[in-house]
């Protein structure tokens, strides 16, 4: 039987780490992904693998690709591909801690961790601007069909895709606008959640509508809000059956569809990018036939 990794699906937990890995050594990568595919479980720690491990493999999933430098009208938005993302998830700080030296050394020597961001939840699922963060996820069947692959050959069917992007907010800047303005930025009151009819064509909630594109651009979003005592943000997940709807939103945030751009933008912006795609599990451990040989 073949299903999703379960934390893709679930709910977003109290605490959570990023994990960011370069390939280090092609020959000993398919015993550091045995090892992978033994320790992770898809639920506290979910597996997302770029474009470049799979090349490394000579392997193919059709529709990941490296994420995209894009040049808006008046914003620049980077590409940090790495080859390996880990997402760990839990309850407590110090079990992510020694759950992601486990997941380090069993990696090594093939792969490298290249950067670790601590997140957390906030007010329940808000940014740390105050605003409620993903109010147009899909639920249940829908959240499905928009977070995994539904149809494809073993070893892609119930597999996902994800975008993975840290975003530093300018918070003393966004505290210092009157709260009409910061609405109309989100496109949202922040005292009820409920969104503005008269809101600004700039506002985010309208330059990412996800039923306003054609085909409609739907993704399940599991971001949650991150700081490394020196900056803090927003650190943006979002799964999909494919890499489209992301795409789409992301161009029309930096005014590539009709130089609106997003309001966001005016205090925030991102400083990373990766896209990777998410295997199954197949009997309790990672579906890796689509990566390895």
């Amino acid at each position: 039987m073949t299903l999703s990794q379960p934390g893709i699906l679930a709910a977003i937990p109290s605490l959570a780490c990023h994990l960011f890995f370069s390939l280090e050594s092609v020959e000993e990568l398919p015993a550091a992904l045995d090892r992978l595919s033994t320790l992770a479980d898809g639920e506290t720690i979910v597996v997302g693998f770029g474009e470049s491990l799979l090349r490394a493999q000579s392997r193919h999933v059709a529709g990941l690709r490296v994420f995209p430098v894009l040049n808006g009208s008046s914003v620049d938005i980077p590409s940090t591909q790495h080859a390996l993302w880990c997402w760990l998830r839990g309850e407590d700080r110090g079990e992510l801690l020694q759950l992601g030296r486990a997941l380090v050394a069993a990696l090594h020597p093939a792969l490298r961790l290249e950067q670790s961001t601590d997140a957390f939840r906030y007010r329940e699922g808000h940014d740390l601007t105050g605003y409620e963060d993903g109010s147009e996820n899909p639920d249940g069947e829908e959240a499905v069909a928009a977070a995994l692959v539904g149809e494809g050959p073993e070893g892609e069917r119930g597999g996902s895709f994800a975008a993975v992007q840290h975003w530093v907010h300018d918070l003393d800047h966004f505290d210092s606008l009157p709260s009409n303005e910061q609405d109309n930025i989100v496109g949202r009151r922040k005292s009820d959640n409920e969104e503005l009819e008269d809101a600004p064509e700039s506002a985010h909630v309208k330059r990412t509508a996800q039923e306003s594109f054609s085909p409609e651009a739907f993704v399940l979003r599991r971001s949650m809000p991150w700081s490394d005592g020196r900056q803090a943000g927003l650190l943006f997940l979002a799964f999909g059956h494919s890499l489209d709807a992301f795409e789409a939103q992301l161009k029309r945030m930096a005014g590539l569809d009709d130089g609106i751009v997003d309001a966001l933008f005016r205090f925030s912006r991102p400083i990373s990018g990766g896209y990777y795609w998410c295997p199954p599990v197949r009997e309790g451990r990672l579906d890796l036939r689509k990566v390895v040989g």
